[in-house]
This record gives C-alpha cells, sequence and structure tokens, in this order.
C-alpha cells in the first residue's frame, strides 16, 4: 500500500485546529512539528539541550504532514468512515457529509484547501498545502516516530512513546502513549494545563469523566493518580477505540464509551474534564452542574482566548463559579464549582 502525504505550512494559532480538521476528513496518520513547542522545551526545561543553530532551523511555521491512504484503484481515501461514526444524523455530523469517498489526487487537494479556507474565516492559516507525494507503507510506519519524544506534562506524569527507553525517566507515573488518529498526545497547552490541574485536585477513589477523551490521556492521568471510577467519553467512536488500547497498555481499568454530555452513565462525577473546543464548552455548560456531585470541579480547556469571554459567560449563567484559572500562550483553562 501507498499512502498520500499532503504537506501544510501553517502558524501557530491554526495549527491544532487544521489536525483535528485533517483528522474529521479522515486522515489515517497526522504528524506535526511546531518550532515553538520546541523552543519552549529547550527554554522551559533546564535539562534540555540542543546544537547551536538547531532552532533557529526550525522557522517559524508549524508543518503538519496527513496521510491518507491510496487504495488499489488509485484513488484516496478520503472522509469519516461509516463504521467510525456514532449517529450519522447527531452531533456526529460535526464530520461532514461524506463519509466513504474515495478521491482523485485533484479532488482531495481541493477539497483540503477549501476546509483550509474556511479556517482561514477565523484563524491565519498562513501557506497551506506546500507539498503532495507518495511514501511506502514501510516508510509512513516508522519516520513519523522521530517527531516525539518522552516528556514531563505534570509534576508527577511523564508520557512516554513505546519505542523510547524508559529506564531514565525519574517521575512517579509513567504513560506509555503512542501517537494514533484520535486527537491529543499531550503535547499541547490545554492538555498540559488540564494534566496539572488533574495532578493537583485528584482525591483518592474520586469519581472521573474524562468528556471528549480522544486519545484517553487525561482519563488515565486520572486514574494514575488515584482516582476510583473513571470514563473516558467521545463522539468518535475511533477515538474511543484509541483510548480503550491506550488504557489496557497503562494497565488502567477505564470505561471508554462512546457518547457525549446527555448520555453519560452517572449524574455524581467528582470531576468533569473536558478539554474540547471554547464554542463545545459554551453549548454543554448549562448541562454540566446536573452531572457534577455537590463540591465537584469542573474543568475545561481547549479555549482560544479570543473566545473566553463567551465561555466565561455560558459558565456563570450555568450556575458555575470559576475558582480558578491558567493560561499557555494562547489558550485558556478553567477549574469551576456550582455557586
Amino acid at each position: 500500500m501507498r499512502w498520500a502525504e499532503i504537506t501544510i505550512r501553517t502558524t501557530e494559532d491554526a495549527a491544532d485546529a487544521i489536525s483535528e480538521m485533517l483528522a474529521q476528513v479522515g486522515a489515517d496518520g497526522i504528524a506535526q512539528t511546531d518550532p515553538y513547542e520546541f523552543r519552549r522545551t529547550i527554554e522551559e526545561d533546564p535539562l534540555s539541550y540542543c546544537d547551536d543553530g538547531t532552532i533557529e532551523s526550525y522557522g517559524t511555521d508549524v508543518i503538519i504532514k496527513a496521510y491518507f491512504a491510496e487504495l488499489d484503484d488509485g484513488f484516496i481515501r478520503m472522509g469519516p468512515k461509516s463504521e467510525e461514526f456514532i449517529d450519522p444524523n447527531g452531533v456526529g455530523m460535526i464530520y461532514g457529509g461524506i463519509t466513504d469517498k474515495t478521491l482523485t489526487t485533484d479532488e482531495a487537494l481541493e477539497y483540503i484547501r477549501s476546509r483550509l479556507k474556511d479556517i482561514s474565516e477565523y484563524l491565519p492559516v498562513g501557506k497551506g498545502i506546500d507539498g503532495f507525494t507518495y511514501v511506502k507503507d514501510e516508510d509512513w510506519a516508522n519516520n513519523w516516530k522521530k517527531y516525539y519524544k518522552a516528556f514531563k506534562i505534570s509534576d508527577r506524569v511523564t508520557v512516554c512513546p513505546s519505542w523510547l527507553d524508559q529506564e531514565n525517566i525519574d517521575t512517579e507515573f509513567k504513560i506509555i502513549l503512542d501517537p494514533g488518529s484520535a486527537f491529543g498526545t499531550g503535547t499541547h497547552e490545554t492538555t498540559s494545563m488540564c494534566a496539572k490541574i488533574l495532578d493537583e485536585i485528584i482525591k483518592p477513589d474520586c469519581k472521573v469523566l474524562d468528556l471528549g477523551t480522544g486519545s484517553g490521556i487525561l482519563a488515565i492521568i486520572a486514574k494514575l493518580l488515584g482516582a476510583g471510577e473513571v470514563d473516558a467519553v467521545d463522539i468518535d467512536k475511533l477515538a474511543v477505540d484509541v483510548a480503550e488500547e491506550n488504557s489496557k497498555v497503562n494497565n488502567c481499568e477505564i470505561d471508554c464509551y462512546p457518547g457525549e454530555l446527555a448520555t453519560v452513565k452517572s449524574s455524581d462525577y467528582d470531576i468533569i474534564v473536558a478539554n474540547i473546543i471554547a464554542d463545545i464548552i459554551a453549548a454543554i455548560a448549562a448541562d454540566v452542574p446536573s452531572r457534577l456531585a455537590d463540591g465537584g470541579f469542573f474543568v475545561c480547556s481547549g479555549i482560544i482566548n479570543t473566545k473566553k469571554d463567551r465561555v466565561l459567560e455560558a459558565l456563570d449563567k450555568a450556575g458555575l463559579e470559576v475558582i480558578s484559572s491558567r493560561t499557555k500562550n494562547d489558550w485558556c483553562a478553567y477549574v469551576c464549582k456550582k455557586k
């Protein structure tokens, strides 16, 4: 099998929206090289080191490579596959209407250009598509691994890809997490803020809901830090499958299932963590209190600072009081309790 590799040059502001869009339109793999994240790692970690000129060589563009399978007939597989839908007539339709389609190379590139244009209406997308090529299956299976390394996500937790040596990691907990097609490997600011918050507020045997779990990283962190019952929920069946596999790899007993806030199994969570996007957080805020135990926490992130006012207004109207907040670069995270 060959893989169609589409390269996109973009800005730091738009990189995650573009990566999520690519996942939504059916990319089988996504690799992101972020020079800003690399610089922050070097500057913030006194043990990090790089040769002179290395940082400068990364330039100023975030480079995203998306991989799509080429089928036997020469067409490219595009669009979320029907088995990945929960309800094609419901919330799952955020993935668009091109289920189970195959497109020619030109059609696929034009479709992605149109989606980039949509994103450009609210975020600066930069250059956009900057290359197209084919790679062999064996090359794709290994080359992307060079983009990932172990990193400390909170005081007690380090995230480590399975192919790296873990013996020298000295944090209390290690999460084995290989990047997959579900969004969220832990490197993004919003995930790291949520991880640090969980590290501070998790109590032994508390009940946790990870809403929009993606790779399952926050659910796994909650479990390792001592939570009792942990539910990991996502509208994307593929994400649920990835989260379930990751929880097994880390020997964590987590209930992973497809759904949304209205369909979760409990109504007395001590902590609900939602690392999604600002518009969705604002939309679900009114329903959060009914799912929280008395004294419970609602942790929300994925909020770009240009939309924080909308989220804060929705939280206030929902009867949720922000008791602490964090910012990292252009992103915000809030910890709330019922008023």
